[in-house]
């Protein structure tokens, strides 16, 4: 079977990456661009992120997947996703170190001189949010309430934050995010209650449609 047979569960996406499937492994890639553009955020100061761009990370992780896929050795999208993990950690020290350490001007002083605010990251989460309005003032309330709920993230654990992504940011079934999570209903189902009991003391659901 190949990706353009029709749509494959994520199990057989990864296998048919490993095989050669170079569709496939876009699909697969494309499942966990949130999660590793949520990752890059989250490792990334908001001072870094206007001079280290989360999805110049990811995009850079998506292309050693490709370069180093035949030296991935499991076989199920949890082992996938720790793999993709790792990959994208080094690559924020990698750019840290290199944005960083090794430039003379400060992060302070470049965010002075371009004179931008804002959150660079942004924009390709809420481009996925469900429900999305095409209505100026609709677009700017979704768009706080999801970088509300984006920075709420960063205060769960890593799992419970991943669960409530695919849960709530992009709209999966519970039977979708238990593959892609490589986890038990059981074990999911108890990711997004506690993430939800934590979240809710963190920010007032009343105030974000997506909690």
């Amino acid at each position: 079977m190949t990706a353009t047979d029709g749509d494959m569960s994520t199990t057989h996406l990864v296998i048919a990456s490993k095989q050669g499937d170079n569709v496939a492994l876009g699909q697969l890639l494309e499942q966990y661009r949130g999660y590793l553009l949520m990752l890059a955020h989250r490792n990334l100061s908001e001072q870094l992120r206007r001079r280290v761009d989360p999805v110049d990370i990811v995009q850079v992780t998506f292309l050693e997947v490709k370069r180093d896929l035949e030296t991935f050795r499991g076989n199920s999208p949890g082992e996938f996703a720790a793999w993709l993990r790792g990959m994208l950690k080094n690559n924020v020290a990698t750019a840290v170190t290199r944005h960083v350490m090794t430039q003379k001007r400060s992060v302070r002083r470049e965010v002075n001189a371009d004179g931008r605010g804002g959150d660079s990251a942004g924009a390709p989460w809420i481009s996925q949010l469900p429900g999305s309005t095409t209505s100026p003032s609709g677009v700017v309330i979704k768009a706080e309430a999801a970088v509300a709920l984006l920075e709420a993230l960063h205060q769960l654990p890593e799992t419970q934050a991943e669960a409530i992504r695919l849960r709530y940011m992009e709209g999966l079934p519970l039977a979708s995010i238990v593959e892609r999570m490589g986890k038990s209903d059981t074990a999911v189902a108890g990711l997004l209650k506690r993430g939800l009991q934590k979240l809710r003391t963190i920010i007032d659901p009343k105030n974000n449609p997506y909690i």
